[in-house]
């Protein structure tokens, strides 16, 4: 099993930037994106099921955009008025069962794949 990450950089306040993952793993396996910086936990971001229903966590309503292509085995995330406060390393993962299980890293680490991240800085 192989997730791979790209599309992560620096960009300014306000900027955008898409990042992209893409999978081995079966179609009907929800995905999901996390983030981590250097001494806090790993969070939720977003997660989509493969009939591409979605779910964010707060910090990322309204300015965050999850989607899929099952043709290409690739998941997105979208990522609009970015903040300095989003910089950190972001992961990709893949796991069977309900999407919603993106606000538990925990349990999507227990049964799930992950890649090995992408870094996004956010800063002037």
């Amino acid at each position: 099993v192989q997730l791979v990450e790209s599309g992560g950089g620096l960009v300014q306040p306000g900027g955008s930037l898409r990042l992209s993952c893409v999978a081995s793993t079966p179609n009907h396996y929800s995905m999901g994106w996390f983030r981590q910086t250097p001494g806090k936990a790993r969070e939720g971001v977003a997660g989509i099921d493969t009939s591409g229903t979605t779910f964010y966590a707060e910090s990322a309503k309204g300015r965050f955009t999850i989607s899929r292509d099952n043709s290409k085995r690739t998941v997105y995330l979208q990522m609009e008025r970015l903040k300095p406060e989003d910089t950190a390393t972001y992961y990709c993962a893949a796991w069977p069962g309900s999407a919603a299980l993106f606000r538990s890293p925990a349990g999507v680490r227990d049964r799930g794949s992950w890649g090995q991240g992408t870094q996004v800085t956010v800063s002037a």
